[in-house]
């Protein structure tokens, strides 16, 4: 008998292998820099079978931006705790954030760094699961106000500008925690430096800021300009 064929790799297992190796191209050289030949070869795969499963360079850049945005959408939703007291479901989705983008810094970058940055159509597909994650933090922000008996005192659109200073507040937070050097390696513990912080010292900083701020404002406490 002749040697045994080896086993097909299906289509859609070998299109997320090309899809980490696009994402991991992208992240480090930039959606204009990239090169087919190094995502093919990432993937272990030839040129033209990239091609053929996922049509051009284009495409494939919309592909990994709907695949992370989709990712971290789910771990956010899907780490809030259901029932939970307000701060607990903020703190829990906040965690569920800088938990994903830690463990998946390649695809937080292509999304925070590349895809806003190259023009329509990649900056409209960011923008709509920023979008997402603005209307999912604004039901937090809202329950906690209710939670607190002053929800009419908010106008909706204060409690949506919450919503987008948090989440703004968020993403920096997150470039901040992932930084590399040229080389890839984490930017912390370089010259000297602590440890890169975890992804609950990271959502605790965060945490402080607003919770303190928010608490203060559900209570009545509003800053105003002088003079």
């Amino acid at each position: 008998m002749g040697a045994a064929k080896s086993k097909r790799v299906p289509r859609a297992v070998r299109e997320q292998q090309m899809l980490d190796a696009a994402v991991r191209t992208f992240a480090r050289r930039g959606y204009r820099a990239a090169s087919m030949d190094e995502i093919a070869e990432g993937a272990g795969v030839s040129k033209p079978l990239v091609y053929l499963y996922l049509n051009s360079k284009e495409e494939l850049f919309s592909r990994v931006i709907r695949r992370e945005s989709a990712a971290l959408v789910a771990a956010v939703t899907a780490a809030v705790e259901p029932g939970a007291a307000a701060d607990r479901q903020l703190w829990s989705g906040l965690k569920g954030f800088f938990a994903h983008t830690a463990e998946r810094p390649d695809g937080w970058a292509v999304l925070h760094q590349q895809a806003r940055t190259q023009g329509e159509p990649f900056a409209v597909e960011v923008a709509a699961m920023r979008a997402e994650i603005v209307r999912f933090v604004t039901v937090l922000i809202g329950a906690a106000a209710k939670e607190a008996g002053c929800d009419g005192e908010l106008a909706d659109r204060e409690v949506a500008g919450l919503a987008h200073a948090l989440v703004g507040a968020a993403e920096s937070l997150a470039e901040w925690a992932n930084a590399r050097t040229a080389d890839g390696t984490s930017a912390f513990g370089v010259s000297g430096e602590r440890e890169r912080p975890t992804a609950k010292e990271t959502a605790a900083t965060l945490m402080n800021f607003v919770w303190a701020g928010l608490g203060r404002l559900m209570a009545g406490e509003r800053w105003a300009p002088g003079g």
